[in-house]
């Protein structure tokens, strides 16, 4: 079993938690502007947010986190800053989410930090998931929705990496490694859906709702 599904679901939670994961560029955004929409038409209680972010503190250290300016970061330091937005996050938003029942729509979560501080950073992997214990043991996704496209892929469709953002900035190298890491957590465990991302937007939205309906997410 993937280290990633040892944690229990947390007390007092009765709303769905769903991440979604991919390379940069691979049409998250766009999926959840679709679900929030098709939602929305149902009247289905929901919060959409993201990581890093999704509240006032965790959105400030979003900012340090991508700028271009702090090319010297440590990996070490990216991965704590990336942990410490998390449960702030938790905290803030997602939490209080859950409680009331909500449906919790994520771009991005801990998936992320795996793929990206251990498989694309070379960083320990027990490291990163110790230091993301809060969310391992109590907040694990019910579902977690991975868009399958390569980065080389990603960048194309996107016009290539935005020279502002410090992580796509960091090399295709970098991005090869983050994919081949996605790519071996999806294998690991049936928590994660893969979304085949080459197809058309509305393909890819028919392919996320079967998965919801599967895992009686809706």
């Amino acid at each position: 079993m993937n280290g990633l599904e040892k944690s229990a679901p947390h007390e007092g939670r009765s709303g769905k938690f769903v991440t979604f994961e991919g390379c940069d560029g691979c049409g998250k955004s766009t999926q959840l502007k679709m679900l929030d929409g098709y939602l929305s038409e149902r009247d289905i209680p929901r919060l959409l947010t993201r990581e890093p972010g999704g509240g006032e503190i965790s959105e400030a250290i979003r900012k340090i986190l991508l700028s271009g300016k702090n090319a010297g970061m440590t990996d070490e330091c990216e991965a704590l800053l990336f942990a410490a937005a998390r449960i702030q996050h938790l905290h803030d938003r997602v939490e209080p989410a859950l409680k009331e029942g909500r449906l919790v729509l994520c771009d991005r979560y801990v998936d992320s930090s795996v793929a990206y501080q251990a498989g694309g950073r070379g960083l320990p992997e027990n490291f990163v998931r110790g230091i993301n214990a809060r969310a391992l043991e109590s907040f694990l996704p019910d579902l977690t929705i991975f868009i399958d496209l390569s980065p080389e892929d990603a960048f194309r469709r996107k016009h290539g990496a935005d020279e502002n953002d410090r992580m796509e900035g960091a090399g295709m190298a970098f991005h090869r490694r983050v994919y081949a890491a996605y790519k071996r957590l999806a294998a690991e465990t049936d928590r994660i859906v893969t979304i085949d991302g080459r197809n058309s937007p509305e393909q890819i939205f028919s392919d996320i709702l079967r998965a919801f309906s599967a895992r009686g997410i809706l």
